[in-house]
C-alpha cells in the first residue's frame, strides 16, 4: 500500500508542477507524468484493463497537446500569476486531498478483497451463459458493455493518433504533396 501512496504523492506533485510552471511545454509534460502515474496506480490496484485504457488515452492526449504546444509561440505573462492563482491552486489541491482521503478510507484492507461479484460469476457463470470458458463468459456476457466501451476507447485513441500524425492535409505554402496510390 506504500507504493500506492507514493504514486499518489507523485501525481499530486506532478499536478502542482503542471499548474505552477510557466513554460507551456513543461506543463504538458508534467500532466503526462501525472497520467502515467495514474496508469501505474491502476496496475497496483489490480485493474489492468483500466491501466491500458488510461495509457492509450494519455498517449493520444499528450501527442495532441505537445503538437499544439510546439506550434504555438509561448509567451509567458506575469500579470495573471500572483497571489490569487496561488490561493486557487492551494484550494484545489486541498479539495483534491480531502476527497482522495475519503475515497482511500473506503477501500478494503490490503489482502481482504470483497469477492461477492466474482463468487457469483464462478458459481453461476456456466449455468447462466452455457459457455465452457468462464473467463470468456464473464467478458462477453456479464461485462459486455464494459468490454465494448474499452474497445471503443482504444479505437478512438488509434483514430486520434492517425488524425494527428497524417501527412495529407498539412502542407506549407506553395508545396505540392502527392498521394501514394
Amino acid at each position: 500500500m506504500i507504493g500506492l501512496y507514493l504514486i499518489l504523492l507523485f501525481m499530486i506533485a506532478a499536478s502542482y508542477i503542471a499548474v505552477q510552471i510557466k513554460d507551456l511545454l513543461s506543463s504538458v509534460v508534467a500532466v503526462g507524468a501525472a497520467g502515467l502515474a495514474l496508469s501505474v496506480a491502476f496496475l497496483i490496484l489490480k485493474a489492468p484493463d483500466l491501466a491500458i485504457t488510461q495509457l492509450a488515452v494519455e498517449i493520444v492526449c499528450l501527442v495532441i497537446l505537445i503538437k499544439a504546444t510546439v506550434k504555438r509561440d509561448t509567451v509567458s505573462t506575469k500579470d495573471m500569476r500572483g497571489f490569487i492563482t496561488t490561493i486557487v491552486s492551494l484550494i484545489f489541491i486541498g479539495t483534491f486531498l480531502f476527497f482522495a482521503y475519503l475515497a482511500l478510507k473506503e477501500l478494503p484492507k490490503f489482502g481482504e478483497p470483497l469477492m461477492r461479484v466474482a463468487q457469483n460469476y464462478i458459481q453461476t457463470g456456466q449455468a447462466k451463459t452455457g459457455a465452457s470458458n468462464l473467463v470468456s463468459s464473464v467478458i462477453l456476457d456479464f461485462r459486455a458493455y464494459d468490454t465494448l466501451g474499452e474497445a471503443t476507447v482504444l479505437f478512438t485513441a488509434v483514430i486520434g493518433v492517425l488524425a494527428v500524425l497524417r501527412r495529407i492535409g498539412r502542407k506549407k505554402k506553395d508545396e505540392v504533396i502527392k498521394e501514394n496510390d
